[in-house]
This record gives C-alpha cells, sequence and structure tokens, in this order.
C-alpha cells in the first residue's frame, strides 16, 4: 500500500479499502457525533458488516472509475477522510467530499488532503470541473471549499433531508484553468 505524505507533521494520505474494515469502524465510532452533524456516514456504517460494505462500495466505484476513497492518518492512526462521491471522466466533472474525527480538526489536514487528490484528478486524470457540496451550515466544509480557491455556485435550497431536517446545500467548484492558474502563482 502507497501513503502520500502531507506535510511536516506526519500525516500521510492513503487508500481505504475493505480490509481495512476494523480500523474504519474504530474511527468512525471515535467521531461518530462529530461526523454525523452534517454527514450521514455514521448512520450508515454502524458495524463490521456495515463498514466492510461502505469500504468495498468505494473499492467498485474506483475499479469502475467512478469514485475514490483516501484514508487521512496521523501518527500512523486513521482520523478522516477525502474522497471522490463522483469521478465522471467522460464529462470531466468529479465531487469531492470530506470528513475529520474530532481530534484531527482544525489542523489543515482536509485541505492538504484534498489539494492533493484535486490535482491529480485535474492533471492526471483530465477532470475539467471539481465540486464541492456541503450544508450551508457547515462552516468549516466551506472555509476548505474556499481555501481550495473554490467558487460558490450556488444553493440548493432544503436539498437535503438528514435526521428530520431539511438542510441548504452550497455548490462550491473549481475549473481546471482556475486551478492550474492558482498553483501556478
Amino acid at each position: 500500500m502507497y501513503t502520500i505524505s502531507l506535510g511536516d507533521d506526519g500525516a500521510e494520505l492513503g487508500p481505504l479499502e475493505p480490509w481495512q474494515a476494523a480500523e474504519f469502524l474504530d474511527h468512525i465510532d471515535r467521531g461518530r457525533e462529530f461526523i454525523g452533524q452534517f454527514v450521514e456516514l455514521p448512520d450508515l456504517v454502524t458495524d463490521m458488516e456495515s463498514s466492510r460494505a461502505y469500504l468495498r462500495k468505494y473499492a467498485d466505484r474506483t475499479a469502475a472509475d467512478a469514485g475514490r476513497l483516501y484514508g487521512i492518518r496521523t501518527d500512523g492512526k486513521l482520523v478522516g477522510a477525502v474522497l471522490f462521491r463522483r469521478f465522471d471522466t467522460v464529462q470531466g466533472v468529479a465531487e469531492a467530499g470530506c470528513w475529520l474525527e474530532p481530534s484531527a480538526a482544525g489542523r489543515g489536514l482536509v485541505t492538504r488532503a484534498a489539494r492533493v487528490i484535486i490535482d491529480w484528478a485535474v492533471e492526471e486524470r483530465g477532470i475539467h470541473r471539481v465540486e464541492w457540496w456541503a450544508a450551508s451550515e457547515n462552516a468549516a466544509s466551506i472555509a476548505v471549499a474556499r481555501r481550495l480557491g473554490m467558487s460558490r455556485d450556488g444553493v440548493l435550497r432544503e436539498n437535503f433531508l438528514y435526521r428530520g431536517k431539511r438542510h441548504d446545500l452550497e455548490i462550491w467548484s473549481v475549473l481546471a484553468p482556475e486551478w492550474r492558474a492558482a498553483k501556478g502563482a
């Protein structure tokens, strides 16, 4: 298995695969309430079977070139992830996302990890548009989109029903020429 360094603090990025289901479930359990504020993942991953199934779903998406899932580790411990929920090379559009457990928040890990995967998608895979969808109340996720140089495209009002409440979803994006210009600056 390969990992990519995310900086001098020992943080690393690497694939998450079905054989890591126990580690993944432990990670979700540590951050269940924090992650679940805006992301339905903790409602989906509740035991070993559902943990394996979630990781298998992304292994299948990776094999089909339709999505990717990467774990963020600090000192060898899984603390979060970035992913491509959608990855469409025909249309040149991908949707990136993330989550962290509370112990890892506020350290820039998601921004650094997202930069790695977005750069790969744009430069290696020819993706033209990378989207970032976030609940309007999720200030941390929106801050990541801003740090990544994304533009706010709009708001889908009351688009997402989650835990009995309708949430507005903001769509942010960066286009390949914008990504390259920002890297060169």
